[in-house]
């Protein structure tokens, strides 16, 4: 029976390889080879010298933007029956990524093909099952990557607003393996722009990490805290590492724990990890972590991850954006206003900021507006990004000149806005 890797590639239904696997034991029936015998190992080696010494447009061309366009121009030849043309593009891409097991798994493959009708993926390199089932699972995240892309003119949902020095933002998506790269662009009115999207690596047990030791990878707004050189990691960690800060303070409120979360690379001998393979890290191959890298900056660059990215056109990304941000004015008006009753009805009752809760937190301030004649608040270097999750939450940064007559302050101030009852509301702030 032939099972055509058409319905692979165009449903992603059924797994890439064992489309693969399929057209490559559809060869004649009456002059098939065992994979044991001295003839079989002579003729996988005449026929893979005579396909790569072949005449072929296919013999050197690798994208350098991954290997996703590569891998899809490869099944897309065994589709096609064309497995000389699929031998010698997984031949020039193991020429450029040697340590690439997914390729070097395809290529024996092809090799054994030449000899016998084959009904595993993996089957000349005996690959215990699990292995070769991550390496399946690669194949099809890459695929649908490649074939995926976000859709134009549209957003994810999360990166509102970042202030003018950050000129990058990392989004995640764990559901896709994917890291998208997007720039802050200033001159179009810090509207997001997709300038590279990269294949990653989450925990072995999925997303939405809870605790500790838990093997998962955290869902949220994050921001990266240090950048650590090669020269001071374990070779795990490959070309870099690139800490963020889990567990951030909703995080804690919500009860997680565990810490260790970083960005960063791979092993030296391994171009690639599986889909679900780190300990709740999210990993890049070493040749994309040395792109992504030059554009991370220390304590500035937001880090979202989310289970499944969130997309917005751009005008519902604009009326989202004015919303939130007529609603920050709004609180630091009435902040000035010196109505206390009007600036705490933009606090959540549920509000707590370190010990104090929102009683708390209320007759503090019905006692300090008490001795003010006037207030100032200028709010400026403003972030805006939603949280990724269940609840409505808005993560809000921006640096505070507080002034009035017997007080002047500054400080960096980062507060959780949650949606409740239709009205944002603040229920959590301290400095960041």
């Amino acid at each position: 029976m032939r099972i055509k890797l058409r319905y692979v590639l165009l449903t992603l239904a059924a797994t890439v390889t064992a489309g693969a696997v399929a057209k490559l034991s559809d060869k004649p029936g009456d002059a098939r080879l065992t994979g044991n015998t001295p003839a079989a190992t002579n003729s996988l080696a005449r026929n893979a010298t005579d396909v790569l010494n072949t005449t072929s447009p296919f013999a050197s061309v690798v994208s350098d933007a991954g290997p996703e366009e590569t891998l899809a121009r490869i099944f897309a030849e065994i589709e096609a029956n064309r497995l000389g043309n699929a031998l010698q593009l997984t031949e020039a891409l193991l020429r450029q990524h040697p340590n690439y097991r997914l390729a070097n798994l395809i290529k024996g493959d092809l090799l054994l093909a030449k000899a016998q009708p084959i009904q595993t993926f993996g089957a000349l390199s005996d690959a215990p099952a699990d292995k070769v089932a991550d390496l399946r699972a690669e194949a099809l995240v890459r695929l649908k990557a490649y074939r995926e892309k976000p859709p134009a003119d549209f957003v994810p949902r999360y990166l509102l607003q970042m202030e003018q020095s950050q000129r990058h933002a990392i989004v995640v998506d764990t559901k896709r393996s994917r890291l998208y790269l997007y720039e802050n662009d200033r001159k179009n009115g810090g509207r997001p722009r997709l300038v590279a999207d990269y294949y990653v690596t989450q925990g072995k047990l999925g997303a939405e990490k809870q605790a500790e030791g838990d093997k998962k990878t955290p869902i949220g707004v994050y921001h990266v805290t240090a950048n650590l050189p090669k020269q001071k990691l374990a070779d795990l960690y490959g070309s870099g590492a690139y800490p963020i800060n889990y567990p951030n303070e909703w995080d804690k409120r919500q009860g997680r724990s565990g810490s260790g979360i970083w960005l960063h690379g791979t092993p030296s001998d391994t171009f690639a990890r599986p889909p679900r393979a780190s300990d709740g890290c999210v990993v890049l191959t070493n040749q994309d972590l040395n792109l992504v890298a030059p554009n991370l900056q220390v304590g500035l660059t937001p880090v979202i991850i989310s289970d499944s990215v969130e997309w917005l056109s751009v005008d519902d990304w604009n009326r989202e954006r004015s919303e939130l941000n007529k609603t920050i004015d709004a609180w630091r008006a009435d902040w000035e206003s010196r109505d206390t009753g009007r600036y705490l009805s933009h606090y959540s009752k549920r509000f707590k900021s370190g010990d104090q809760n929102f009683d708390e937190f209320s007759n503090q301030k019905k006692q300090v507006n008490a001795g003010k004649e006037w207030i100032k608040v200028k709010v400026s270097n403003l972030s805006v990004f939603r949280n990724p999750g269940k609840e409505e939450v808005a993560v809000v940064t921006f640096d505070q000149d507080y002034r009035s007559n017997n007080l002047d302050n500054q400080m960096k101030k980062r507060q959780y806005w949650l949606r409740e009852d239709g009205k944002w509301k603040i229920i959590y702030e301290g400095s960041a």
